[in-house]
């Protein structure tokens, strides 16, 4: 199950198929606040992004389809194919907007214009070398992260890719010009699950298959500070900034949910949820300063401002 947060609704994707959005507001009992349910997917739903203006979102999924959505009417406005495995993950970029980015099983990233009726992507990244499990665009600039155990940052202003090895054993980075390389099969031991950026756009949040999470420094490639406490070493499962960037949050594969000081790496609070069953997914609204966690139990939980403990 994945989710997303808006300033006072949640949007939530989960391998029944379907697409769902509530006001955990009016939430009074398990099941209820639900706004609105979107069909369309022919698979589950691995993820979820939506517009600054929450007026429209894209997802994707099992059946290699990105979709673009009108949140108000539940309607579909583009449909686009062209990836050949499951489409993993999913942003927006451009102005307002209008371009929706996804990366997908089959190694590529693939950008999609969305005031266009193409359905052909209008640019294609075929630098990774095994599945791209999860992307976040900030301005110019779009950071993957791959099975193969490396991020990347790809800066579409000066047409230059960062590459940066997250292995265990070496952290290292590389720039090189934006190539298309062939498509081997490659298994890494720190696979990497989740990115996100910092506001700033200095570093990244990267979480891997180690059970740990990295932030890394997007200038040279140098780790900044890990995060360790949690599980994770067989499924993917997002992490998140949160709190102006002053905490990060991550589920765990024995349900918790893990926080942790940004700057000091030391755990905050470990909260115990999900029934004990893998905690897949956390997002956060520093509006409200509540964040919530979606689990394999099937529900999403609302949790209260960290700082409060």
């Amino acid at each position: 199950m994945l989710i997303h947060c808006s300033q006072i609704q949640l949007l939530t994707g989960s391998s029944d198929r379907s697409i769902r959005l509530y006001n955990p507001s009016k939430a009074t009992s398990p099941g209820s606040g639900l706004v609105q349910t979107y069909s369309a997917h022919g698979y589950e739903v691995l993820d979820i992004a939506v517009t600054d203006d929450n007026a429209r979102f894209a997802s994707v999924g099992g059946d290699k389809q990105v979709f673009l959505w009108d949140v108000a009417t539940a309607r579909t406005l583009r449909r686009w194919g062209g990836h050949f495995g499951r489409v993993n993950c999913v942003g927006f970029g451009g102005e307002e907007g209008s371009v929706v980015v996804s990366g997908s099983f089959d190694a590529t990233v693939r950008l999609w214009d969305c005031k266009s009726q193409s359905t052909k992507p209008i640019q294609v990244f075929e630098d990774s070398k095994d599945s791209v499990s999860s992307l976040h665009v900030l301005g110019h600039e779009i950071v993957t992260g791959s099975v193969d155990g490396k991020m990347r940052t790809y800066d579409l202003r000066m047409g230059i890719m960062y590459c940066d090895n997250l292995g265990r054993k070496n952290l290292t980075n590389a720039l090189q010009p934006m190539m298309t390389f062939a498509y081997p099969t490659l298994v890494c031991l720190d696979s990497i699950t989740s990115v996100q950026q910092t506001a700033d756009s200095n570093a990244v949040l990267v979480s891997t298959l180690d059970s740990t999470i990295r932030l890394m420094d997007k200038s040279n490639g140098q780790m900044l500070q890990n995060y360790t406490g949690h599980t994770n070493t067989e499924f993917r499962i997002r992490s998140c900034l949160g709190l102006g960037d002053a905490v990060a949050i991550s589920g765990s594969e024995d349900g918790k949910i893990c926080i942790w000081d940004v700057l000091e790496g030391k755990v905050l609070k470990t909260i115990e949820a999900h029934g004990g069953k893998v905690a897949s997914a956390v997002t956060c609204n520093n509006a409200r300063k509540e964040f919530a966690s979606a689990g394999a139990d099937g529900n999403v939980i609302v949790w209260g401002s960290t700082q409060q403990g």
